[in-house]
């Protein structure tokens, strides 16, 4: 059975980094990234919806520049929820994990190009250090905002993080980790 892939691959007109789609988010944070349509899912709500399928593959054909996105925003919901459930004594209230998932969101992380990047293999890097700067920015901005909606969606019932999704914690999508 395939993964699943990004339905933006064909997006017209989408600005590209290295050969990373910069595709548009509805955010609440200023930042680069371009703002989408409201009334229309953007690549976070993607994102969400096809972790928990995605996460149970250990491999994944690219099939376009949204799928690199894909991969590194999947690979980050799962160092969120590595975060999350790093301490087995408790499990971090609502306010917590907001304020943890948004100090991982702004921390220094590496990008494609990146001695230490994860996927280097599979990412070509930015042309120019103001593309790479340019990307670090988009980053951030969209890992704000995907911390934002998977705390949103964790504690959903109450204090307490969703039973379901703190399964995937151990999971690694593609075996792989950002390193967070």
């Amino acid at each position: 059975m395939p993964a699943y892939h990004s339905s933006l691959n064909e997006e017209p007109d989408v600005r590209q980094v290295g050969n990373m789609s910069i595709l548009p988010i509805k955010t609440k944070y200023r930042g680069v990234a371009p703002l989408a349509d409201p009334s229309q899912p953007d690549i976070i709500d993607e994102t969400l919806d096809l972790f928990r399928a995605n996460s149970l593959f250990r491999n994944f054909e690219i099939k376009g520049p949204a799928d690199r996105t894909l991969i590194v925003l999947i690979l980050f919901i799962s160092d969120c929820l590595a975060k999350i459930g790093s301490n087995p004594r408790s499990t971090p209230t609502k306010i917590e994990a907001t304020k943890s998932l948004n100090t991982l969101s702004v921390d220094s992380f590496p990008i494609p190009g990146d001695a230490n990047f994860a996927l280097n293999a599979h990412y070509a890097p930015a042309a120019s250090r103001a593309d790479a700067e340019f990307l670090r920015s988009y980053l951030t901005q969209v890992r704000q905002e995907l911390s934002l909606r998977l705390v949103n969606i964790l504690y959903a019932d109450g204090d307490v993080p969703s039973k379901w999704w703190m399964s995937f914690q151990k999971r690694r999508f593609m075996n792989r980790s950002l390193g967070a």
